[in-house]
């Protein structure tokens, strides 16, 4: 039996991390677009929190991180703890895969990201060809990124909003009122 059989049904778990910052009373959020062929021609939709699977007993918070670091080439250090990350909670992706998140305020030069790659023969019959994970990042006012990502992950964004507002912070929310 291959390993793979032995895991029929098991539910994948994935980590990520929702970077956001605010300047001049504006709030964004960053999200990845996924790279290779499948995804070329998708954008709405198609846009995901930097994120990446991990197995259960794994630190989710750590997975994130890693995940973050491989696809953006962003290493934050000193996170681990918790201290500087706010969780999200989780979603179920259509999929079935559940999505845990934690945002965390940082800016992000999207000029610098560096992503790792996957090899996939594309188009069959052609031989094995190495394509991004991510093939570029972008920032997001709250109204673009809810039209943007995969509609699980709205909600994190949403979560984002009203944490912030709760702590009392002042911006604004792109398509809806000032918050």
């Amino acid at each position: 039996m291959s390993a793979r059989a032995g895991n029929v049904g098991a539910v994948k778990l994935s980590a990520g991390i929702l970077l956001y910052k605010i300047a001049d009373r504006r709030l964004e959020v960053l999200l990845v677009h996924p790279g290779g062929p499948f995804w070329a021609r998708k954008d709405l939709g198609a846009w995901s929190i930097p994120k990446g699977e991990y197995e259960p007993g794994q630190d989710a918070l750590a997975a994130a991180l890693r995940e973050l670091a491989e696809e953006t080439g962003l290493v934050l250090d000193g996170v681990l703890d918790g201290a500087d990350a706010v969780a999200l909670d989780t979603v179920r992706q259509s999929g079935g895969k559940v999505v845990s998140a934690w945002a965390v305020e940082h800016d992000f030069d999207v000029a610098a990201l560096v992503s790792n790659t996957f090899e996939l023969e594309w188009p069959k019959g052609s031989g094995l060809r190495e394509f991004p994970e991510v093939d570029r990042a972008e920032w997001f006012e709250p109204g673009q990124a809810r039209r943007k990502a995969v509609t699980a992950q709205v909600e994190f964004v949403d979560r984002l909003v009203a944490r912030l507002r709760e702590a009392g912070r002042e911006f604004e929310d792109g398509d809806r009122d000032q918050i």
